[in-house]
């Protein structure tokens, strides 16, 4: 994008804005617990309060704004962020301490939360006049829910450190934020004279040989998403930038909104909107900028010169014209499009732009994709498919924010949606059946029901059909087909190991097994990423899933596990084990609660259990159920005692992975103590050998696997599903609801709909009936790795989630295909307590066994501890693309 041209100098802000909600004197006799506490830390000498027994306060915002340049050798955040409080008595704004910012950018502190002020101290601001604010050091989760805070107030003060005049969406940068950002500019009467009239064409022929410009009358044809490029090192007042692409009877030009008046016209400055610019600038045109396709073949398009809108040198004059006074003779353009149908999608070419209309069967969740490796700045998209009534197949769209977050946040199935200037993706070359699909340029608009009103393409002929067709449909039908958020695993890696490698944007395609916790680790909240690692299938056991337990669980799935009854003693102390690992102990207190919890006997048992060998001399498939550190190895919820300590980082989710490691590592170090003894299994050992047996249970692992999962270094477990992750049957009646689980935290507290008790695990699963828990052994044989595999088939929508992608997988297809079949098969009666592994899955698995692959993991923090990993694709290091990849 074109370098900005900075505003020049600044206006000083009065510092009473930014004080104003910061810290309020405390009226006499005042009951805010907040406004105590601050005052105390203002008073003490270390400006530094402990409270004693705080009481529990609602977070009610929790908002972003740019850091300042600090000292090169510190390592500084990009980003502050501000805290809203409430006590039940006042409101209160303080300054998050940056060593915590991991706790915001993980979702374990956000709007709606209870927690406990443990620790505050008071800043001053030491180049401004007797100005501070209150700074969060310490905090505490609290649990259960407290009153209802009373909204934000309009006219919200600017942000308490440093100079900046805005807050930034807390999740994008791309979306406006803020009271700031004008709504609606009031329509003016005005009579404009058109004999003083420039036009395009004549502006581009003259533009070198004049200082001042006469007025341009256009029509905005292309509006871009907002640009935000600001950076702690560069003072400006509001850096953004917007492009336009506007006509006029002899053609069409580039038009850039600069910095103070992207806030104040950004909103109102919508395509199809007629404009009377005067005092604007002209500049050479930046070449590396994007270009719309113009829905008008034939116009003339001026690339060499921008008409540049600023609010100095010179100062800008808009004035929007409303629809009702422009006049035919004034000769501008209609707004045309290029709408396309779903049964026309396959024949065009990759890049190809069009417009499309349809109506949403699917809408994912939210998620983040990270625009720079180890940066702190993210796309925001979401999934969507729609139809048309003109193919049994869907549009498959990739929707990035386009600065439209009143609409990308109510995108929910059965509205109509409109998508414009999107684009073609497609690789025949690598596998011409291979799904299709469309996503967002940066020129492109979205519109849902409730939006259509007015818009240009109301008029368009193929709109006009839809709308046709969308009468004859039945909406309960449609209704009862309808599904919302959870994992979505398209677009499938290639075929190709070679191609996935040429599409990856990170600096190292494979990373090692051991280092996938420090990937987890780093990620942030609903940010999806894509990794590859080599290793071995060593496990696979079935894990079905209840919708009885699914409802009475509020963090994870319910597991039926197959061989509860062997082991459920070393369960308990397992699962008491994960428990405490959440409240995150230190190691000694580890060893000591370990050894406190199994008596010798305890021990001796189960680590006979984990070491059982196959007295079978023949080479056959093994049936062992994994151990009980995988059932048990699902992230519990946040305690009531959690702690944001000084040592927050290290105590609260930041490294709770390598937290794990140690727990596990620990564990196996005392567990060890009793493998050298052999033990009677009673029988035990022909039940876990015979091959139909274990079948039955659901249950394979290798011969590698019983021989080396005692002596690892590091097993890492990530095989547990959440609620979020399971695409949910959607319910209109519900759909706020709905909405509200499947997008970000909001910056400000929403209190929830309360027309229903309902929470995410209420709504009916639109997938299988379980899922796969997948262990991939390192190549070294030292680290392994529980993940998932999730089935996903739809009886009433077969093309939700493409099964066709995975055919040449034969693994994964078999899992799928036979999930789905199982599923069909359910539909009319029980739910079953268990499937058994399919001989095909057993044979697809046996063909891996003991060969190194690359396995394709999707990875997604879902906020707080929670974390998916789910594997998507394998493929053999022995096939030619890959050796030559790698």
């Amino acid at each position: 994008m074109q370098d900005p041209t900075p505003e020049s100098g600044g206006s000083a802000r009065p510092d009473e804005e930014r004080r104003e909600e910061a810290v309020a004197e405390p009226a006499s006799g005042s009951a805010s617990w907040l406004q105590r506490v601050f005052e105390e830390a203002r008073g003490d000498s270390q400006l530094s309060v402990v409270p004693a027994e705080p009481p529990p306060v609602t977070v009610v915002a929790v908002e972003r704004y740019l850091a300042e340049a600090q000292p090169a050798a510190a390592a500084a955040p990009q980003y502050w962020y501000d805290v809203t409080l409430a006590d039940g008595a006042c409101q209160e704004r303080c300054y998050l301490a940056p060593r915590l910012n991991g706790l915001v950018q993980r979702a374990h502190l956000h709007a709606g939360v209870r927690l406990r002020l443990t620790r505050c101290s008071y800043r001053y601001e030491e180049k401004r006049l007797n100005y501070g604010f209150p700074c969060l050091e310490e905090l505490e989760l609290a649990c259960g829910d407290g009153p209802t805070p009373a909204a934000l107030p309009r006219g919200r003060p600017l942000p308490l450190r440093g100079d900046k005049k805005y807050y930034l969406p807390l999740w994008n940068n791309e979306d406006p934020y803020g009271d700031v950002w004008v709504t609606e500019k009031p329509r003016a009467q005005v009579n404009v004279d058109v004999s003083k009239l420039t036009s395009l064409d004549h502006l581009e022929m003259t533009w070198r040989s004049r200082v001042h410009y006469h007025p341009l009358l256009v029509r905005v044809l292309h509006k871009s998403r907002l640009r935000y490029y600001g950076k702690p090192e560069k003072k400006m007042d509001m850096p953004y930038q917007a492009y336009f692409e506007v006509a006029d009877g002899s053609g069409m030009m580039s038009m850039v909104l600069w910095n103070s008046l992207c806030p104040e016209w950004y909103n109102s400055m919508k395509v199809g909107t007629v404009l009377l610019l005067e005092q604007y600038a002209v500049k050479t045109s930046y070449p590396f900028k994007t270009k719309p396709t113009p829905g008008d073949s034939q116009m003339k398009r001026f690339a060499t010169i921008e008409i540049s809108l600023n609010v100095r040198d010179p100062p800008t004059k808009i004035t929007i014209i409303p629809e009702e006074m422009v006049k035919p003779e004034w000769g501008l353009p209609e707004v045309k499009y290029r709408f396309i149908t779903r049964s026309e999608l396959d024949g065009l070419p990759n890049n190809h732009s069009c417009d499309v209309i349809g109506l949403v069967t699917f809408v994912g969740r939210a998620e983040r994709a990270r625009k720079k490796e180890h940066g702190e700045d993210f796309w925001l998209y979401r999934w969507a498919h729609a139809i048309d009534g003109t193919s049994d197949q869907p549009f498959i769209l990739e929707l990035f924010a386009s600065s439209q977050p009143e609409v990308f946040e109510h995108i929910h199935p059965m509205t109509y949606l409109v998508c414009t200037q999107m684009r073609v993706v497609r690789d025949l070359t690598e596998n011409p059946s291979s799904a299709v699909y469309l996503t967002t340029s940066n020129e492109s608009q979205i519109f849902i029901t409730g939006w259509h009103r007015g818009q240009p393409y109301t008029k368009d002929t193929k709109v006009r059909n839809f709308i046709q067709w969308t009468k004859t449909q039945n909406e309960v039908d449609r209704m009862e087909k309808a599904v919302i958020g959870g994992y979505y695993p398209f677009p499938r890696p290639p075929n190709n190991f070679l191609k996935y490698c040429k599409n990856s944007k990170v600096e190292s395609v494979l990373k090692a097994i051991g280092e996938t916790g420090k990937e987890i680790e780093d990620l942030h909240y609903r940010e999806h990423k894509r990794i590859a690692v080599q290793g071995i299938i060593s496990a696979i056991r079935y894990i079905s899933c209840s919708n009885v337990a699914e409802e009475a669980s509020g963090v994870e799935l319910a597991q039926k596990d197959n061989f509860q009854s062997l082991e459920s003693s070393a369960a308990s102390k397992e699962d008491s084990v994960h428990k405490i690992k959440s409240t995150n102990l230190q190691n000694k207190e580890l060893k000591s609660f370990l050894e406190s919890q199994y008596t010798p006997g305890e021990k001796h048992h189960h680590q006979a259990l984990l070491s059982q060998k196959s007295s079978v001399k023949r080479k056959m498939p093994r049936r062992l159920n994994t151990d009980a550190r995988q059932r048990s190895a699902s992230v519990t919820p946040v305690s009531s005692h959690h702690y944001f300590t000084r040592s927050a980082r290290r105590k609260l989710g930041l490294d709770e992975f390598q937290h794990e490691d140690v727990v596990q590592d620990k564990n196996r170090q005392i567990l060890s103590d009793s493998s050298q003894h052999s033990t009677d299994q009673e029988g035990m050992s022909d039940i876990l050998e015979t091959e139909e047996t274990g079948r039955a249970c659901g249950l394979w692992q290798s011969d590698l696997w019983a021989q080396v999962k005692d002596k690892l270094m590091k097993y890492l477990h990530h095989s547990t599903i959440f609620p979020e992750s399971i695409p949910r049957k959607f319910d209109y009646a519900h759909r706020d609801l709905l909405m509200q689980q499947y997008n970000l935290h909001a910056a400000v507290h929403q209190p929830k709909e309360t027309r229903t008790h309902k929470n995410i695990s209420d709504f009916k699963s639109a997938s299988g009936l379980g899922y796969y828990a997948v262990t991939v052994l390192g190549i070294n044989h030292d680290v392994a790795i529980d993940v998932a595999f999730l089935p996903l088939f739809c009886p009433d929508d077969p093309h939700l989630f493409q099964l066709e992608d995975i055919q040449n997988d034969m693994l994964l297809s078999c899992m799928s295909c036979i999930s789905a079949s199982q599923q069909t098969d359910s539909s009319n009666g029980r739910l079953p307590d268990m499937f058994p592994l399919s001989d095909e899955i057993v044979k697809a698995a046996m063909d891996l066994d003991g060969k190194h692959v690359v396995c394709i993991l999707d990875i997604c923090h879902l906020g707080g501890d929670k974390v998916e990993v789910f594997l998507s694709k394998i493929y053999k290091t022995v096939e030619p693309d890959v050796l030559e990849a790698v």
